[in-house]
């Protein structure tokens, strides 16, 4: 990594256990829920929610714990608490699959409504959620709220579902769902990060039933030049790690 880049990426501890660093100048702060806070945009920015996955696996015979979209909404609901955002960009995926916004208990629909209430809601088109958020905004028994994109530029950044193989300059992104394996205490620990070379941003998976994809994987590594900085979800910190501890 050259100087230019180790200074730009050297994180700043925030109070609550997030990191700060910066992506093509703009200050971006990695929560330790995997969501991204851009404090001079006032905007609170999450990934791959998957809501419904839980159903979409139960309509298929595989039975898991009906309870993911209420645990991801738990989190989403305390990350606006606490920040009090004017904007909030789900980066695509945010459903499961094209019916899962049928599928939904109404509180947590209600929840929804009541989330984006008095602010700008913004979903993005993911590869998943595509087709249910077009159907959402045909129909006014299933409408969500707030307002549907492909993708959007916010300051110096460009968000979107999935990163582009030749980068876009402040690239925030996510679809791959990284994850960051090291080896503490000999034992493997396992956990979803935030990957950044100062570049492009790609955040992890914020829902409940999301599995994740090692950053040592060319899928992820492949995207960036230099070796970039990753930054792993502790349970009440984000933790920088170097490349070379990852295995």
């Amino acid at each position: 990594m050259n100087a230019a880049l180790r200074e730009t990426l050297t994180p700043a501890r925030r109070p609550c256990g997030s990191l700060s660093v910066r992506v093509m100048g703009e200050l971006c702060v990695l929560r330790c829920s995997g969501a991204l806070w851009l404090p001079a945009h006032g905007t609170l920015v999450a990934g791959d929610l998957h809501l419904e996955k839980g159903s979409a696996f139960a309509a298929r015979g595989q039975m898991l714990p009906p309870y993911d979209s209420r645990a991801t909404l738990d989190r989403l609901e305390a990350e606006i608490a606490e920040l009090a955002p004017a904007r909030v960009v789900l980066l695509g995926d945010s459903f499961h699959d094209s019916r899962s916004i049928g599928r939904m208990a109404a509180e947590d629909r209600t929840r929804l409504d009541r989330l984006a209430e008095g602010r700008d809601w913004v979903w993005l088109e993911g590869n998943h959620d595509r087709k249910a958020l077009t159907q959402a905004d045909a129909d006014a028994v299933s409408r969500l709220p707030g307002r549907v994109v492909g993708d959007m530029g916010l300051g110096a950044l460009f968000l979107t579902h999935e990163p582009m193989p030749e980068a876009r300059t402040g690239e925030v992104a996510g679809h791959l769902h990284p994850c960051a394996r090291v080896v503490a205490h000999a034992r493997t620990v396992r956990r979803p990060c935030f990957v950044t070379d100062g570049r492009r941003l790609i955040l992890p998976a914020f829902g409940a039933f999301t599995g994740g994809l090692n950053v040592l994987d060319a899928a992820i590594a492949g995207l960036f030049v230099d070796r970039p900085m990753v930054a792993a979800l502790g349970k009440d910190r984000v933790h920088a790690l170097a490349w070379a501890s990852l295995v």
